[in-house]
């Protein structure tokens, strides 16, 4: 049997949920092999709810999430700051993993986005006794302000990101979620190397990462009826697990309260996920207001229209599901607001706006412009997991 390590720190839902995307698809095809996972708190639940084994010393990680808490305010995440206050989580997280992978052997391990790890194997404070894949979604970070700090600050660790690949590439395997258009064929900065030129020799490119299958999703009716839902117009508004979102939750309360006027039998659900702290969104009592929802693809497929924060695995679940959706990117977060936005703008799905312009009357205008409008977008391919199974079995097959 192959033991498998599978780090899962980063923060937000769509990291957890994609990985076991491709855990569950690598079980399809190869039965004979033991994940454990060393994660985050709220992914430790995921992991639960779907039978997952998670490392005894899971427990020690460090909370990503709780760290990002500190850098948000009003909808805006200040990535420097959060990058400055995760160095002791991160410090944390490096020490638990050379503990675990020094008590313990393992045929392969599994990063998503290990950042972290990458650092300290490039700096030589942890060795590997074994083969390490790392799975990322953008290549490269942006300046999002004319600070030249932040300009600074996106240079070294540009030049540290653009050197990695190449350092490590006989310890380290790399996988792109997403296409080769996704990846911006420009500089990582000045006298650096072209980011796609990087990605075309060092990086395994999967494509789109999706936990289910879209045509499972196509008669919403059919979806409706089993997630128990009546024949009346249905929103959804989530903020996909995050730590933020408790704003839009209440800009999009006020939306309907003005939409329901002009729609009648309106019904809306607002997912919170943790909010870390956050007081309660203010939201009238008409709306039903969850923690969270297991598996909230299905309720994706089966609204007409979705209201979501802009991270990367919602957005591309809802271009799949061809369910029409208006998503906000975190203010300031180069991520969302750049490598996202371009991403679904490219698949011609969503519709993309700003917290700090928009007014609950001009939401909700957008939202009934589009509330139930069919899908113009072609299909998207949805065969990552699939590809990443492929790929992590003919690297556990030269494994001794």
């Amino acid at each position: 049997m192959k033991k498998i390590l599978f780090v899962s720190w980063q923060v937000g839902m769509g990291h957890i949920t994609r990985d076991i995307a491709i855990v569950k698809e690598l079980y399809r095809r190869n039965p004979g092999i033991d994940v454990s996972w060393l994660a985050h708190p709220l992914a430790c639940k995921v992991l639960e709810q779907e039978g997952e084994a998670i490392h005894p010393q899971s427990i020690q990680s460090a909370d990503y999430c709780l760290a990002a808490t500190k850098c948000m305010n009003d909808f805006n995440l200040n990535v420097f700051k959060y990058i400055s206050v995760s160095e002791k989580a991160w410090a944390k997280n490096v020490e638990l993993f050379r503990k675990v992978i020094s008590n313990q052997d393992f045929d392969l391990i599994i990063g998503d986005e290990s950042y972290e790890i990458l650092r300290a194997l490039g700096d030589k404070r942890i060795e590997l006794k074994t083969k390490m894949i790392v799975i990322e979604d953008f290549i490269g970070v942006q300046a999002m302000t004319k600070n030249p700090i932040e300009f600074l600050g996106v240079y070294l660790k540009n030049r540290r990101l653009a050197s990695s690949p190449p350092k490590l590439a006989s310890q380290v395997t790399r996988f792109f979620v997403g296409e080769m258009d996704d990846i911006p064929d420009k500089t990582y900065g000045l006298g650096l190397p072209n980011r796609r030129e990087i990605a075309n020799k060092y990086y395994n490119i999967l494509g789109h990462v999706i936990r289910f299958n879209p045509a499972d999703y196509t008669d919403k009716a059919t979806v409706r009826k089993k997630l128990g839902y009546g024949k009346g117009p249905l929103i959804i508004c989530a903020t996909g697990g995050m730590f933020a979102g408790k704003e839009l939750l209440e800009l999009s309360a006020k939306a309907y309260s003005i939409v329901k006027k002009e729609i009648p039998g309106l019904r809306m659900i607002s997912v919170c996920g943790e909010l870390y702290g956050s007081k309660t969104p203010d939201i009238p009592k008409d709306i039903e207001m969850h923690s969270y929802i297991h598996n909230i693809y299905k309720h994706y497929a089966a609204c007409d229209i979705a209201i979501v924060v802009g991270g990367g695995s919602t957005t591309i679940e809802l271009t799949a599901l061809r369910t029409p959706f208006i998503f906000f990117p975190l203010e300031n977060q180069f991520d969302q607001q750049l490598y996202v936005a371009e991403r679904i703008a490219r698949h011609g799905a969503g519709i993309k706006m700003r917290y700090y312009e928009t007014t609950p009357e001009i939401l909700a205008d957008a939202i009934i412009k589009n509330i139930g409008k069919e899908a113009a977008w072609p299909p998207i391919n949805a065969n990552g997991a699939e590809k990443a199974a492929i790929l992590i079995n003919q690297i556990l097959t030269n494994v001794k």
